[in-house]
């Protein structure tokens, strides 16, 4: 516990400071880990009964644990879209009103901290005698707060999970499919946050008040760590860079899009306009599409279409095209009507005039080569072919 609380100050502090601190995504992350290094003090204070020495820090972590689920929900949304969700204030109104009801026990005499410690950790000793200075608790639902913190991450785990598989369909992928960055990082990231609730309810459920929240602690630790390691792994995950195709054109900055009169409202509508065609005439097959092209069959500028990829989706065009041509590939290659095909002709179905490009783009996204991505998905349709004639 003690070096999960070391680890997520120095992540919360890396974060929020510097350049990286300037990305609404890094602020997130970085908020979330000192809520967490907050939330693993307090308990770890407990189980050493070191909290008797500052006995008023006694639940001094209750509000921020309503913050943990937005934060994540927040850095989610953020990595993805590079902004907050719409109205994300009201996300964080529970943690307010709980900061607001915890001025009536943290303004309370020391013997009142004291029964508050031993109800949780020690149910053994006897109580105290005191006096309240103010009326306690004036929601009324303080002996529910484990249970109303167990909603909440539950909630915003459905959340995150949903806006991550939307993410992974349009830019035409399934969620365990290999996927450029950042969408393999935070699907791990979604994965590891919704065994939270799981773990809050089997904790809750097998141990009598707050006994058994040194494994919730040593597994929020874990987590901590995990995000340290996945970082270090791609160190460039924190910086807003996009990744650039050899021979594409460089990414444009985002200043180039601060006076632009797109409003989230409009970029939804053509998002939608762009999804939707994409189903029905599959502009990205055409080997002579390009970012003008693509911009008047949406009936906007080509400069409101590079706005709507980077802002939206966090990719160029040729990035974007590079992953739905990828994406027609890998049905091409797998469908057994077309899968004997050569991988010439795959790559001039999907719009590629150079087969080097397809190899290059291909490799990129999925990490391997299209012949090497055909013959393993051979090998595992001949084994469970096998297993079912077993």
């Amino acid at each position: 516990m003690l070096l999960g609380v070391a680890q997520g100050l120095f992540l919360g502090v890396f974060f929020l400071t510097g350049s990286r601190g300037l990305h609404v995504a890094n602020r997130c992350l970085g908020w979330l880990m000192l809520a967490l290094a907050a939330i693993i003090a307090e308990i770890g204070l407990c189980y050493t009964n070191a909290i008797m020495q500052c006995l008023f820090l006694i639940d001094f972590s209750e509000p921020v644990s309503f913050t943990v689920g937005p934060l994540f929900y927040f850095f989610v949304v953020a990595r993805l879209h590079r902004r907050l969700p719409r109205q994300w204030g009201w996300h964080l109104l529970p943690a307010l009103v709980w900061a607001v009801n915890a001025v009536t026990w943290f303004y309370q005499p020391v013997g009142f901290h004291y029964n508050s410690f031993i109800h949780a950790y020690h149910p053994e000793l006897p109580y105290v005698t005191t006096r309240l200075y103010m009326p306690h608790d004036f929601t009324n639902l303080r002996p529910y707060v484990s249970e109303l913190v167990l909603v909440s991450v539950l909630i915003y785990s459905a959340l995150t999970l949903y806006r991550l598989v939307q993410a992974y369909r349009l830019r035409g992928y399934r969620l365990w499919q290999p996927a450029p960055e950042p969408l393999p990082t935070l699907r791990t990231f979604v994965l590891l946050n919704l065994v939270l609730p799981l773990l809050i309810t089997g904790v809750k459920l097998r141990f009598r008040e707050d006994l058994g929240d040194y494994l919730l602690a040593c597994y929020v630790t874990g987590i901590i760590y995990v995000t340290c390691y996945l970082l270090m792994r791609g160190s460039d995950f924190y910086r807003e860079l996009l990744p650039e195709v050899a021979g594409d054109a460089p990414t444009e900055p985002k200043k180039k899009y601060e006076k632009s009169a797109l409003t989230n409202h409009v970029e939804d509508e053509l998002l939608t306009r762009l999804n939707q065609l994409l189903l029905t005439e599959k502009p990205h097959l055409d080997g002579t599409l390009s970012l003008p092209k693509l911009a008047a069959q949406l009936r906007i500028s080509p400069h409101h279409l590079s706005q709507l990829l980077n802002d939206r989706l966090g990719q160029t065009f040729f990035d974007w095209l590079a992953m739905h041509r990828v994406a027609e590939a890998q049905r091409l290659l797998t469908d057994p009507s077309t899968a004997h095909l050569k991988i010439d002709d795959v790559a001039e179905r999907v719009g590629y005039n150079a087969t080097s490009a397809f190899h290059t783009a291909f490799k990129r996204i999925t990490s391997q080569t299209p012949a090497q991505f055909r013959d393993a998905n051979r090998s595992a349709a001949g084994s469970s072919r096998s297993a079912r004639s077993s």
